[in-house]
């Protein structure tokens, strides 16, 4: 976007960083989390997570710097103290990328990530439909779900399948959205990553569809880092410059696969977005993860302006 080499620049200089993106980027400022998230060109979090057994009870915990759906510690006793009867509730919170659940669930079983990596190879065997085309990411519902550790990475993971092709309707709302299933659930898992407010969800997916239907590349940091298998506040100049299918700045349209899990809203958000003519969104108080949304670059340039003084506060 124009302006955001004048952005770059100043941020460069108050910070003495190099050439960071423009501060629209820096979404959901959260107090007592180490990571965050942002909007439009803004942050796709890290989730954190843990698993440990104490004698016949095992705890599974997931933090998610997603503002919805963040997730707590949870405990089931088995009825048997060997390890070999105790079960646990595993929390998987909506946006985890596939690779983190598949460390929770290694942590949790003790299997390694690798076995979990072979099992989700064979999709055909874990139920996943065809439009999925072979890769498992975004198609693991989140949810907690009843697990034993006895279980083999297949089991667990077609249990989990099991629950999205419960719970998702996509063929018939992809179709009157006009799109087809797996981009519904590429824009869903955009829409997760980059929300920092349940009510900011359908917006963000009508920003994506307008950039789409002028085909206007999309220009959002979250998908880069997924391509590069990062996690961070932001994508450098040298993440955007990357070849990566998922560089949404050198390629138009949408990336070829989901880049998390997503929740029920922000699936509800891709089926059915606001109607509205914007275009841009931005952080325009990232401490208190509040967007504003733009339909021109005059309105645009505003919105950064503002931006840019709260970005100001924040290093003062």
């Amino acid at each position: 976007m124009n302006i955001e080499n004048l952005l770059r620049e100043t941020l460069s200089d108050m910070a003495d960083e190099e050439r960071p993106p423009a501060p629209e980027r820096f979404l959901q400022y959260r107090e007592h989390r180490p990571l965050r998230r942002r909007g439009l060109t803004l942050v796709a979090a890290a989730s954190a997570v843990a698993a440990m057994a104490v004698g016949s009870t095992v705890v599974v915990q997931a933090v998610s710097s997603q503002a919805p759906g963040d997730v707590a510690a949870r405990q089931t006793r088995a009825s048997s103290p060997t390890s070999e009867s105790r079960t646990a509730t595993v929390t998987v919170a909506a946006g985890m990328r596939l690779s983190q659940v598949f460390r929770t669930l290694s942590s949790f079983t003790g299997r390694p990530v690798a076995e979990f990596e072979k099992a989700a190879r064979d999709g055909t065997a874990l139920g996943l439909p065809s439009y999925a085309k072979g890769r498992l990411e975004g198609f693991l519902s989140p949810g907690t779900y009843k697990l034993s550790p006895t279980m083999s990475p297949g089991e667990i993971l077609t249990a989990m399948m099991a629950r999205f092709s419960k719970n998702a309707d996509l063929v018939g709302g992809a179709r009157r959205a006009g799109r087809t299933p797996l981009e519904i659930l590429t824009i869903a898992s955009i829409v997760q990553a980059e929300a920092g407010r349940l009510e900011d969800m359908p917006k963000i997916a009508r920003v994506i569809y307008n950039r789409l239907d002028r085909r206007m590349p999309l220009q959002i940091d979250s998908p880069v880092l997924y391509g590069l298998n990062k996690y961070g506040k932001k994508a450098t100049l040298k993440d955007v410059k990357s070849s990566s299918p998922y560089n949404t700045y050198r390629r138009s349209g949408l990336p070829p696969t989901p880049i998390g899990n997503p929740g029920d809203d922000a699936i509800r958000a891709a089926l059915k977005p606001a109607s509205g003519p914007w275009l841009f969104y931005v952080a325009t108080d990232p401490r208190k993860g509040i967007l504003k949304f733009a339909a021109s670059h005059a309105d645009y340039t505003k919105l950064v302006d503002e931006a840019r003084q709260e970005a100001r506060k924040l290093v003062e």
